[in-house]
């Protein structure tokens, strides 16, 4: 059962505790508020100032386990917080760890200030989570996808549109790099797992996926220097620097070039476009 004057109060400390460059906004002037303003939280949450307001004024319809995982991460809230958020709404709390798509706070505040480079923060089957501007810039917006078509190791082998990003000659490296990060995660988590699901998947839909999963190939490592051949701005390449969250079994990707570069006067370009978006 929702607990409405519990769930009211929480909301409201935690947004008091919050200030906008915790969450990536700016402060802005004459600010008299302490903490996030209410429409500010909403927008973090991707819902309505009404619907939060009212939340917040104990009033409305029960939220949904979708709103209520909006909120959580809109509010930058451990796990545990999560899970006390979803109790109170009168919710299970979702299981954690893997197969998780709540961020640690930790991550997103680094990832709130990653506003010039392309970035993102990925599952461990390669579903992305959230992405910078610039990521989307140069990716495409990557979290539109879902079902299994969120995972990038499923869409390489399903949808040629994937590949579209990267040259010719690095398709079948990266083929051989999803089809061993699959079979790693299958390793770890086990044949009830999601990792499982997929590759029964694969293993139905995609004649490439099955010749390369004949080979039985682990441990195909990224690598740092990658090559993007983007519309727009020609061939780009970035090394990646990954920082992982083994609570979550998150990584954040972030992309960068040599100052001075070619590539790096692309990223400039990219900067543009991202704005123009």
């Amino acid at each position: 059962m929702i607990d409405r004057a519990g769930l009211a109060e929480f909301l409201r400390l935690r947004r008091e505790a919050l200030q906008p460059e915790d969450v990536g906004m700016p402060r802005g002037q004459r600010r008299r508020t302490s903490g996030l303003r209410r429409e500010e939280v909403a927008a973090l949450c991707h819902m309505s100032t009404d619907y939060y307001a009212r939340i917040e004024r104990q009033r409305g319809p029960q939220p949904s386990e979708q709103m209520i995982a909006s909120i959580a991460q809109g509010l930058h809230l451990s796990v545990d917080e999560r899970d006390h958020l979803f109790r109170l709404a009168g919710h299970q709390a979702p299981p954690r760890g893997a197969g998780s798509d709540h961020v640690g706070p930790g991550m997103l505040r680094i990832f709130d200030r990653l506003t010039d480079t392309p970035a993102e923060i990925v599952t461990e089957l390669g579903e992305t989570l959230r992405q910078t501007a610039q990521g989307v810039a140069l990716f495409g917006d990557l979290t539109r996808h879902t079902g299994p078509a969120r995972s990038i190791g499923y869409r390489w082998f399903t949808d040629p549109a994937a590949r579209a990003l990267h040259p010719p000659e690095d398709h079948s490296y990266y083929s051989r790099l999803y089809a061993s990060g699959l079979r790693g995660v299958l390793s770890l988590r086990g044949p009830r797992s999601r990792a499982a699901h997929l590759t029964e998947l694969l293993l139905e839909s995609s004649e490439e996926f099955r010749a390369v999963w004949k080979e039985h190939e682990v441990g195909v490592l990224p690598r740092e220097l990658k090559r993007y051949q983007h519309p727009e701005v020609g061939l780009i390449e970035l090394s990646c620097q990954i920082l992982h969250d083994p609570a979550q079994a998150h990584h954040l990707l972030v992309y960068t070039a040599v100052p001075g570069s070619e590539s790096h006067e692309k990223l400039q370009l990219l900067s543009v476009l991202a704005a123009r978006t």
